[in-house]
């Protein structure tokens, strides 16, 4: 028998505009913390233990904030915005400054994708100036490593996800493009090693599991698009999950590879199980289109939390499928 739908744990009001992205930032013995990029160029960093925001980031001229991460610590924020920048942030002791910025020269929507390498080294793939360009830089140097260009006219790119598997001496990256294709390129031979028609409609967004070497991704369309990678690094579609509305926002794969979720923009977040991909549960909240998701990094499991963003200016936190996984398929 399903359960029946949760309510979210709380809801944070205050951002002012659309939440386009979300990222979480949780230390041990430390209060939670929550950044969100909004509309208007802000960064709201939100202390969870007070469910307040404790600091407004203001670094992209009032352009779109796309995209969020942080480097080694919550200390050091990452952020890009629609102005064409990705900034880096010192916000160590109160501090909230840009110690750093790129022009990516992009005017497109796609989210930047970071790896770390090493000990304070990450590599940050990047959509660049050409509209199918894909750019491939190393931090902190910001030395360039390549530019992925694919010689198929597939439109912009839209999506992209970088990763190092076991497998491989170099990084893998995933694209999705406007021609609703997926391509696989090896970062170090700057190739293309599959590529899938995974959408009749543009690539809204992708995630990846590297462990289980499957993915996901959504579009405009009633469906998701699944598919796996087989020892040949071929893409594989598998079956499509029908969904009861059209439009996908953002798909966020849960880190212990359990559920994933999808942003809708029905204004519902759906939860499924990685598994499978079998509906477990509706998240019905939200009065205008949800477009991010983002799941905490709580050490303890039984704090988890999803956080969910909307075009109505609020974040809603909910806890889902926290105490074992039998129930995930």
């Amino acid at each position: 028998m399903a359960r029946p739908a949760p309510s979210p744990l709380y809801t944070l009001r205050g951002a002012g505009s659309p939440l386009n992205t979300l990222h979480f930032g949780c230390c041990e013995g430390d209060p939670p913390l929550l950044f969100s990029g909004s509309g208007q160029g802000s960064v709201h960093v939100w202390n969870l233990t007070t469910r307040r925001a404790e600091r407004v980031l203001e670094g992209h001229s009032g352009a779109s904030v796309t995209w969020l991460n942080t480097l080694h610590s919550r200390d050091t924020l990452i952020s890009q915005g629609r102005d064409m920048r990705v900034c880096l942030w010192d916000l160590a002791e109160g501090r909230g400054d840009v110690t750093d910025a790129l022009w990516t020269g992009s005017v497109g929507f796609c989210r930047c994708s970071l790896l770390e390498t090493g000990p304070g080294r990450w590599l940050l793939a990047h959509a660049g100036e050409a509209m199918e360009e894909v750019k491939i830089i190393e931090l902190p140097s910001k030395s360039p490593v390549c530019s992925l260009i694919p010689q198929a006219k597939l439109g912009m790119v839209m999506c992209i996800k970088l990763w190092q598997p076991d497998s491989s001496p170099g990084p893998l990256l995933l694209a999705g493009y406007e021609d609703g294709s997926l391509a696989l390129w090896d970062v170090s031979q700057r190739s293309v090693l599959s590529r899938a028609a995974a959408h009749p409609e543009p690539v809204m967004c992708l995630d990846f599991d590297p462990a289980g070497q499957r993915g996901v991704s959504g579009s405009s369309e009633k469906s998701l698009a699944s598919w796996m990678l087989d020892g040949q690094h071929r893409l594989q579609l598998q079956e499509p999950v029908a969904l009861v509305n059209p439009g996908i926002s953002q798909l966020c794969i849960r880190g212990d590879r359990k559920i994933v979720a999808s942003a809708g923009w029905d204004h519902r977040v759906r939860v499924f199980g990685w598994k499978k991909l079998r509906p477990l549960a509706v998240l019905q909240h939200h009065t205008d289109m949800v477009l991010s998701l983002a799941f905490s990094d709580h050490q303890d499991p039984r704090n988890r939390m999803l956080a969910a963003g909307s075009k109505d200016q609020r974040i809603s936190l909910w806890s889902i499928y926290n105490q074992g996984s039998s129930d995930t398929g």
